[in-house]
């Protein structure tokens, strides 16, 4: 395939590894586990892979030949650094005995139970060394949750003698991952399933997986994109800049890029919840900063929104569980309508509350909460078009204020929404070598045994070849939530910590950075220079690790 300069150097850079991952390893093993919550029904579900301990690779004398075929799986959408997974599980496996292969299911789960699959040669693997994007083999959002996928998928497996599939994905795609490795233990089929955490909203971690992979590229990528606007923002002077940024649930992404690019707002979705702001709230505490800063001759401003914030506000959020209970169990009868009559559907099916709350909203976003959900039953925040909302309901406010004489001064908006530009960018130095460390611990869990594991790698504020590799039972961080009308076990996501550090470390510059200008323009990922530019990690995993 055509390369660039640029993918051409990266070729030739070799990730970093943990120093107990650079030669031969042994397992040594923490005391048993239990879920985060629920722990016996998680239990009764996953007996076979319930109370594993978290495992750490330690150096060993006594190499590992063991022979074995692995297949491997890119879900959900993409984040920087998958391939490096890939290759750091390509690389480990052939070290382990050349006679090893890879087999790569197509377009996601559903490339297993549809038997689409191509082996991973060096040749093709070496042309997708350190890039972005998920294109060597592509990705998918099927879940596989049916007992009919599961077999399908067996088939498949034993026909190339496949002995472990590696699942790299997000919390839904683990959690599949965690009920495939149940029912194979269960059936003593002979197939171990790894999991590798990914996703860029960096919602997936605690105690054990300190970040996801991906999110340390994909927020270099936006604050670059936030700092240029600030630039323009600073140099024109006559916008308001409404930045929404990806992160589904969690508001990690837009925190992250404040603390990297120190807007005049950035609206935390988890600080709403906890205070029970409204809508109408959250637009006169932005309305404040605009006349404010208008009151000092500056009629321009940034502000960072998160894409799932229309969830957190506590009326909507209500209005949305009952929306998803209502579509899952009515979706039928509800979806042939047409828009008029779909509407009255809702509110006439729905309590009197949520009626209400709907009904108030503007009729583009109550149409956007009513639309298709996703393969896991949740909102498209994505199609809802948050940042124009805040800005037409500040535009309407400041017009009151200003016949009011509260407001004296313009106010005009711009709105971008950056997702896509970072999910497939490629990966900084830390996504590069965190990735082909996960991907070589995924490998050594197979080789080790286990099965209904996540591979991590630890200490990752630390140079590489300090960080700590090793694996945790998927089990360990799950617990029972409802999804489409039903409880199930999941992966619980980890929003914003507001007792953390880099939270509290927002709220003590935000009131500066909102009357101020005190923009900071990160520009683009460096590759090559000082170590304290190109492999930096987040502002985010810093703060967190400050003792």
């Amino acid at each position: 395939m055509e390369k660039s300069a640029l993918q051409k150097e990266r070729a030739a850079y070799q990730p970093k590894l943990p120093k107990a991952l650079n030669g031969a390893v042994k397992v040594k093993e923490g005391a048993p586990t239990q879920s985060v919550d629920n722990q016996e029904e998680i239990k009764n579900l996953f007996p076979n892979t319930y109370g594993m301990p978290v495992v750490e690779f330690v150096e060993s004398d006594e190499p590992n030949n063991k022979r074995i075929n692995v297949g491997v799986i890119l879900s959900g959408g993409q984040a920087p650094g998958g391939h490096n997974v890939i290759t750091g599980l390509f690389d480990q496996i052939k070290k382990l005995n050349p006679e090893n292969r890879l087999y790569g299911f197509i377009l996601g789960p559903n490339g297993l139970v549809e038997h689409d699959y191509m082996e991973l040669t060096k040749e093709i693997v070496d042309d997708y060394r350190n890039t972005g994007g998920f294109d060597m083999i592509g990705s998918g959002r099927t879940k596989l949750e049916e007992e009919e996928q599961f077999e399908k998928g067996l088939e498949i497996l034993r026909e190339l003698d496949i002995k472990a599939l590696v699942i790299i994905g997000g919390d839904d795609s683990n959690t599949n991952a965690c009920v495939l490795a149940e029912y194979y233990a269960a059936k003593n089929c002979g197939v171990q399933v790894i999991g590798c955490p990914k996703t860029i909203d960096g919602d997936l971690k605690n105690e054990q997986i300190e970040t996801s992979f991906g999110f340390d590229t994909a927020t270099k990528t936006y604050s670059e994109l936030i700092g240029n606007i600030e630039r323009d923002c600073n140099s024109a002077r006559k916008y308001w800049h409404f930045i929404k940024v990806m992160g589904r649930s969690a508001s990690h992404i837009a925190l992250e890029c404040a603390l990297q690019c120190q807007p005049n707002v950035c609206i935390i979705s988890e600080e709403v919840e906890k205070n029970d702001m409204t809508l109408n709230q959250i637009v006169d505490n932005l309305c404040q900063v605009i006349a404010f800063r208008a009151s000092q001759g500056n009629h321009f401003g940034t502000v960072i929104v998160p894409e799932g914030l229309i969830e957190f506000i506590p009326a909507i959020g209500r209005l949305i569980q009952e929306l998803n209970d209502l579509l899952a169990a009515h979706g039928a009868e509800y979806k042939d309508l047409d828009a008029d009559a779909q509407r009255e559907y809702i509110i006439a099916h729905l309590s009197k509350e949520n009626a209400a709350t709907f009904e108030t909203l503007p009729a583009d976003v109550a149409r956007q909460l009513s639309l298709d959900r996703d393969p896991h039953g949740n909102v498209q925040v994505s199609l809802i078009e948050t940042e124009k909302l805040l800005s037409d309901m500040c535009a309407a406010k400041l017009e009151k204020w200003k016949a009011e004489g509260k407001f004296v001064g313009n106010f005009a908006a711009q709105h971008h929404f950056f997702g896509y530009e970072g999910r497939c960018a490629a990966p900084s130095n830390f996504d590069a070598d965190y990735c082909y460390a996960l991907g070589t611990s995924a490998a050594q869990l197979i080789a080790n045994g286990k099965t209904g594991y996540m591979a991590i790698v630890k200490n990752t504020t630390r140079p590489a070849e300090e960080w700590v590799a090793g694996g945790v039972p998927i089990t360990m961080m799950m617990n029972m939530e409802r999804r489409n009308g039903k409880m199930k076990p999941v992966i619980r996501k980890a929003l914003v910590d507001l007792d953390g550090n880099p939270f509290k470390t927002f709220v003590g510059c935000r009131d500066r950075w909102a009357k101020e200008t005190c923009y900071v323009y990160p520009g683009p990922i460096q590759y090559w220079g000082p170590s304290e530019v190109c492999d930096q990690p987040t502002k985010t995993l810093a703060l967190e690790h400050v003792k």
